[in-house]
């Protein structure tokens, strides 16, 4: 189960990483515990491997504690674990060269007026035709497919449900450019599953 941000269920992120950072072993292996699965889950999505997905996850908590002092409570922990996770994810394609277009830095236009396009509805309804872990996986394929820079997005936002604010802080982006991110990879899925599905209704993404 995705652990929400904020979720009030007696886990003191803040005390914590308190007492981690004074030396508090166990503190830091309770936030490994409550953490470990959602980070597994995004450098999955971002690296498309899960032998690079697990060396993402050793590697973001290994930097995390040698770097525990340099974390100054500005944002959340998780946030911050995040963006170590991504930076991490990122460096494991570059190695790999097999997209060019992995820098959270690159340009991006924000203009979403220009996004705007027909896109295909489907009928009858996918869950009609197809069973939840055949969904699952055709949905899972398709976000594969996004570049590396809007799978972190759209990992974020609609996989792990992290806020704008919160996406926008974990990967040092603007507010507007998750959401044009977001947007532009909402779009790619609508047209990609469109094309696979091959039909007309019910829209399957009716929470975008």
């Amino acid at each position: 189960m995705i652990q929400r941000i904020g979720q009030t269920d007696g886990f003191d992120e803040a005390a914590l990483v308190a007492q981690a950072q004074t030396g508090g072993e166990e503190a830091f292996t309770e936030l490994v515990n409550r953490y470990e699965g959602n980070i597994y889950r995004l450098a999955r999505h971002i690296t498309q491997n899960p032998e690079d997905a697990e060396d993402v996850l050793q590697e973001t908590f290994l930097k995390a504690y040698e770097h525990l002092r340099d974390f100054q409570g500005n944002s959340k922990f998780y946030t911050w674990l995040v963006r170590i996770a991504v930076n991490q994810a990122l460096m494991k394609l570059r190695k790999r060269k097999t997209d060019a277009s992995v820098s959270l830095d690159d340009p991006y236009d924000t203009g979403e007026e220009s996004l705007v396009r027909e896109i295909a509805v489907w009928e009858p309804n996918p869950e009609q035709t197809y069973s939840q872990e055949e969904i699952r996986a055709i949905l899972e394929k398709a976000v594969d497919s996004l570049p590396p820079t809007f799978r972190a997005v759209f990992a974020l936002r609609d996989i792990e449900e992290l806020s704008t604010e919160e996406t926008a802080a974990a990967l040092n982006l603007s507010i507007p450019a998750v959401k044009s991110r977001l947007l532009r990879a909402r779009l790619r899925l609508r047209e990609k599953l469109t094309r696979y599905f091959k039909r007309k209704g019910d829209d399957f993404f009716g929470y975008m």
